[in-house]
């Protein structure tokens, strides 16, 4: 006849080892062990072959405190405000530098007589994007 087999003497497997160094990590946050006997405990747990073994580390520890709900994730979304006001940034940035390059640009010509390549020009991309975007509606209170 077969003796059942006890169940400290039963083989663990890697997801109860697992759980066995989670609740050892837990007993670390909460100021149970050290880190030096944590990692002791650990190898230990990973060298384990059965329950009664595994059981043998953790058996001095009571059960750590449940660690404390996490934050709930921030669902903000950008207001009708934020887009206005971002809009309303970045179109007086692009202006003001529209109008410090055209100014440099006037003093460039009148000071050297002569028609010079009016490179302020090329700030009308940003101007024309800043533009689509209000007329697609981003950054125009909404009616």
């Amino acid at each position: 006849m077969i003796e059942p087999v006890h169940p400290d003497e039963l083989r663990v497997s890697d997801p109860e080892r697992a759980a066995v160094q989670e609740k050892l990590r837990r007993a670390v946050a909460a100021g149970q062990l050290d880190l030096h006997e944590f990692d002791t405990r650990v190898q230990s747990v990973w060298a384990a072959r059965t329950r009664g073994e595994l059981s043998r580390v953790t058996r001095d520890l009571p059960e750590p405190p449940p660690e404390p709900p996490s934050p709930p994730p921030l669902d903000r979304r950008f207001s009708d405000d934020d887009a206005g006001t971002a809009m309303r940034v970045l179109t007086i940035i692009w202006a003001s530098v529209t109008a410090v390059n055209l100014a440099v640009w006037t003093l460039v010509s009148v000071t050297t007589g002569q028609f010079v390549y009016p490179w302020w020009i090329w700030l009308s991309v940003p101007g024309a994007a800043l533009l689509v975007l209000y007329v697609v509606g981003i950054g125009r209170p909404r009616r």
